[in-house]
């Protein structure tokens, strides 16, 4: 029995039941494959349906506002995929008359769309024999075959993706694909896999050589930058407050937040109080106290984030403030959503 067809074997006894599993729609298939990029099934699935639901045609994506998209895809993380996912269905509709172009190339040319996931589109919809390699995969054929190359160097990523395609099951390549990947999800796992009932256990080089935990072989991250946030809260007498949306090409494009001061290093409340003139809007100050004690350590992948919630109690009103409810209602970062929940608990 080849490679593939002991995938196809193992894919038919192990297969999970997933909401987009069944279908060809690449609209569908397509939400849930950058639904899935650097997230667990188990936490994408439920945006996933969410989607589906407000939007069961790439018409109805493209058509909604990009504030509904972000405030829907609010807690996923990596925002720009939402952007991408707004983008690319207004494209489809627009230069496709909503119908997904069916072939790999064309499919590269949608934004946010690379070679994983035209792979996975082209493949799942429309059976054109195109290999899939993403994380999972990466793993399998590392451990399986004894590949010691970086997956993200320039020859890993070559190699890896030629050895896809010759041991690839060109005739069932929707079930092929789907399958090594579940694989690589569930069977051949990042920690402690299952080699003991694994159907490669006897031919598999990581096994037979002791490097299962060594591969694959990863380049070392980019170094992790430190950021201190210190998002001040305003607080009017009618209990208003400030929301602003964040421009530029930083993290959380165009998602909403408090007025922001970044500093070098946490600041006491002497210092903090003192950059309060940096902003345009001068209110009457009350008091000034941190909502939390501790810095909140956020951790995204080349940036941690210690940041401290200021409330800034103000006499008299405040210009273009809005309530809590209103506030709740703007597509804001998880940091900041995690905040409101647990202030509203507190003040209201």
């Amino acid at each position: 029995m080849t490679f593939s067809e002991r995938i196809l074997v193992w894919y038919d006894e192990n297969k999970r039941s997933l909401p987009w599993r069944g279908t060809r729609d690449p609209y569908k298939i397509w939400l849930s494959e950058i639904m899935l990029q650097q997230t667990r099934v188990v936490q994408g699935t439920p945006y996933y349906l969410k989607f589906i639901g407000n939007y069961p045609k790439v018409h109805d994506l493209a058509n909604a506002s990009e504030e509904e998209v972000l405030k829907l895809w609010q807690g996923l993380g990596y925002y720009s995929r939402a952007r991408n996912l707004h983008a690319t269905a207004k494209m489809v509709v627009r230069e496709y008359g909503g119908d997904f172009p069916d072939t790999y190339k064309e499919l590269l040319k949608l934004k946010g769309v690379g070679d994983y996931t035209a792979s996975a589109i082209a493949s799942i919809c429309f059976d054109r024999p195109e290999p899939v390699v993403d994380g999972n995969v990466y793993r399998v054929l590392a451990r399986y075959f004894g590949v010691d190359l970086a997956i993200n160097s320039t020859e890993g990523v070559k190699y890896f993706k030629k050895l896809a395609r010759e041991v690839m099951n060109a005739e069932n390549i929707r079930d092929y694909n789907q399958g090594i990947m579940e694989f690589g999800a569930i069977q051949c796992s990042p920690k402690k896999p299952n080699c003991e009932e694994c159907p490669f256990n006897k031919s598999c080089i990581a096994l037979q050589t002791n490097k299962v935990g060594e591969l694959p072989v990863k380049l070392k991250k980019t170094k992790v930058r430190n950021r201190y946030f210190n998002y001040v809260v305003f607080m009017s007498e009618e209990n208003k407050m400030i929301l602003e949306q964040r421009k530029g090409k930083g993290i959380w494009q165009n998602l909403w937040q408090f007025p922001l001061l970044e500093s070098q290093e946490s600041l006491l409340e002497e210092t903090f109080t003192q950059q309060l003139i940096s902003f345009d809007y001068q209110p009457e100050i009350i008091s000034v106290d941190k909502f939390n004690t501790d810095a909140i350590v956020h951790k995204l992948s080349h940036q941690h984030l210690y940041t401290t919630f200021w409330i800034v109690r103000t006499k008299g009103s405040i210009i273009d403030s809005i309530s809590l409810e209103e506030v709740e209602k703007y597509p804001v970062p998880v940091l900041i959503a995690d905040f409101l929940e647990g202030f509203k608990k507190q003040y209201f």
